[in-house]
């Protein structure tokens, strides 16, 4: 996926001057933060404007695909829903606002909350540079989202890997306030691994007992059927420009960024048979599929002589919506 050439030529112009040695000292110091798995909104508050720049180029370009990737999997089961106005919980530089514009053209009103006031100095430069945002359509609020906050319910709610840095007693408080200020969609992303599942499962649970409908990843509301031992998780690839590539030490031209997300919303999407959960694998003669259904999870096997299915089913990727002949097919 690449990102946006405006929001990189804003990021790369507010880095002139700052050397790359310089970066990619600041650029480790936050991917430690990172690593530590502390829960704890303290680790990724930023020391400086640089630690800001910093995080821009080390966790942007991922941020923005997993937010892209989580709106179209909500909009592939709400088609005719329309945003107007956005609220980004824990924003950081204004990721969302970026992947949500694309897909939102009717989007006129957003609204980020921050903690950090670097953050907030960053994102607005790179609105402001990027001519894509106006004044009068972003809202900035300098606050701590665990303090909660009395807002008038929005279209669309976004956090994105926000809940695996609060503590556990102040995150289902927290559910309960992006729930009552969203008025048709909410969407929550956490880093793709066993503890970040589990945040989204719990958010699942506790939502599902107020109403909400699940649209995405799910294609049911019923109790998720991915046992303690595993993980629900997705992947985008992510194309490196070459500074990214110079800060991390890294030789490939991409990387894979692994998440859990959840999307919920105050009204029913369209009926889908079910969802693949894995990166389909392609054998010769035959393909296999992993896949969650309102009837559980189910393993399925494409092959060849069935020359319609088979061309289908080769089209299909980790995350895409499935029909009925793909799981009678078992």
């Amino acid at each position: 996926m690449e990102f946006p050439s405006q929001l990189h030529a804003a990021i790369e112009e507010q880095l002139s001057g700052l050397p790359v040695k310089k970066l990619a000292v600041l650029t480790e110091k936050i991917s430690g933060r990172y690593r530590s798995g502390e829960p704890s909104r303290e680790k990724v508050c930023m020391d400086s404007y640089q630690d800001a720049l910093a995080y821009a180029v080390f966790r942007m370009p991922a941020t923005y695909a997993a937010i892209y990737f989580s709106i179209e999997q909500a909009m592939e089961r709400l088609p005719d829903l329309e945003i107007k106005t956005l609220l980004d919980a824990g924003a950081g530089p204004g990721t969302a606002m970026w992947a949500a514009s694309p897909l939102w053209p009717a989007l006129d009103h957003i609204t980020l909350i921050e903690r950090d006031q670097n953050m907030i100095e960053l994102g607005r430069k790179l609105c402001a540079r990027s001519g894509m945002f106006s004044k009068e359509q972003v809202n900035w609020i300098k606050a701590d989202i665990r303090d909660g906050w009395e807002i008038k319910p929005y279209d669309a709610v976004i956090a994105a890997y926000v809940l695996n840095e609060l503590p556990q007693e102040s995150r289902a408080a927290f559910v309960e306030r992006m729930w009552k200020s969203t008025a048709q969609l909410l969407i929550i992303i956490e880093p793709g691994t066993p503890a970040g599942f589990l945040n989204i499962k719990q958010v699942r649970e506790q939502l599902l007992d107020q109403g909400a409908n699940v649209i995405a990843p799910c294609p049911h509301g019923k109790p998720c059927p991915i046992q303690d031992n595993d993980w629900c998780h997705f992947s985008r690839r992510v194309a490196r420009s070459g500074l990214h590539r110079q800060v991390k030490g890294a030789e490939l031209s991409y990387e894979d960024e692994k998440f859990s997300f959840l999307c919920l919303s105050r009204t029913k999407g369209m009926d889908v048979d079910g969802r693949v959960i894995r990166h389909p694998q392609i054998r010769k003669g035959h393909i296999y599929l992993n896949l969650c259904t309102p009837d559980g999870l189910v393993n399925t096997v494409v092959r060849r002589r069935d020359k319609e299915m088979f061309r289908k089913a080769r089209e299909l990727k980790w995350g895409s919506i499935i029909n009925g002949n793909f799981v009678r097919n078992k």
